[in-house]
């Protein structure tokens, strides 16, 4: 049995330091000057992009997990002596793998097969529970399996980040709050990916309450099948139900061959080495960006290439 947390004053007095939770968030927000100048966007349009691998658990995911966990021990969801359960394709199972490690709670993720090797070994590493399902069913194989293990056991505590309205809210409390402090309210277009629907949803909603005027752009693969891992291709997937069809100015989709050179651009030319759905968000911002000829554009990078490094693309011309 695992014991629970107890409050403990281990703290020297004098240092100024705070435990992994306390950094989660508050990620720089990076000026992408030459992919600017690079695909001629015009001088008065500036683009930037959150670095969230800077997170502890290396991605945006850490956001929501935390939300979603400290909500549900707030609403006894959530006790010790349960495990928490949910299906990822990655990203947050780490999130809540590192967080259920600090916390003292079991994790038991449904994952597809085929995630990268480097996503799997994390979530071992951290001692997580991991049900591989069919990788031609995606991450909705892995929810599929989720809510039927949720349904048969009492003693877990089911997550379920796609429906979870604490997902988006981490957004609406952190990441929203952020863009708009770093870039003193001067920010005129939002972009982002979607997956959940958390990052775009709870930002989205932030932000055009600080200003209606902001228009917000989410994005998705252009088709069903793709390789941006993490990301949602809406008309043919179970859709989030956080999700808020209505929320967004508009819509871009994006190839997964543009996005993989992105990656590649990004890594030789601002010396960013960034993950599928990252270089995707920038793909959609620029995408956005080469229409305007005024405007402060930002997009949120999820994670780093560090789980992608068995990718073959990273060697193409």
């Amino acid at each position: 049995m695992l014991r629970t947390i107890e409050k403990t004053n281990r703290s020297a007095p004098g240092l100024d330091a705070q435990g992994l939770e306390g950094q989660i968030g508050n990620t720089p927000l990076l000026n992408l000057e030459r992919t600017a100048v690079d695909y001629s966007l015009a001088e008065g349009v500036c683009l930037y992009a959150k670095a969230e691998w800077f997170n502890p658990g290396g991605s945006v995911k850490d956001r929501a997990a935390l939300n979603i966990i400290r909500e549900a021990e707030e609403n006894g969801l959530l006790r010790p002596g349960m495990t928490l359960l949910d299906s990822t394709s990655g990203n947050t199972g780490i999130a809540y793998a590192m967080l259920g490690a600090t916390r003292r709670y079991r994790v038991k993720l449904t994952v597809p097969a085929n995630v990268s090797p480097e996503r799997l070994s994390i979530l071992r590493a951290y001692g997580a529970e991991l049900i591989l399902t069919d990788p031609l069913e995606g991450s909705d194989g892995a929810l599929l399996e989720a809510r039927r293990l949720a349904a048969n056991d009492p003693s877990l505590f089911y997550a379920n980040q796609y429906n979870n309205s604490s997902n988006w809210r981490a957004h609406y409390l952190t990441t929203a709050n952020e863009i708009w402090d770093q870039t003193e309210g001067t920010l005129t277009h939002f972009v982002a990916g979607l997956g959940t629907g958390g990052t775009f949803t709870g930002t989205t909603r932030r932000l055009k309450a600080l200003n209606p005027e902001i228009l917000c752009y989410s994005a998705q693969p252009s088709s069903p099948f793709n390789g941006l891992e993490g990301w949602k291709h809406m008309e043919t997937a179970i859709k989030p139900g956080i999700y808020d069809e209505g929320l967004a100015d508009g819509n871009l989709t994006i190839r997964t061959e543009d996005a993989y050179d992105m990656a590649r651009f990004l890594a030789r030319n601002e010396g960013l080495f960034v993950g599928i759905s990252s270089a995707a968000a920038v793909c959609a911002a620029v995408q956005l960006a080469q229409t305007l000829t005024q405007g402060l554009v930002v997009t949120v990078m999820p994670d780093s290439g560090m789980k992608y490094l068995g990718e073959r693309f990273w060697t193409e011309a």
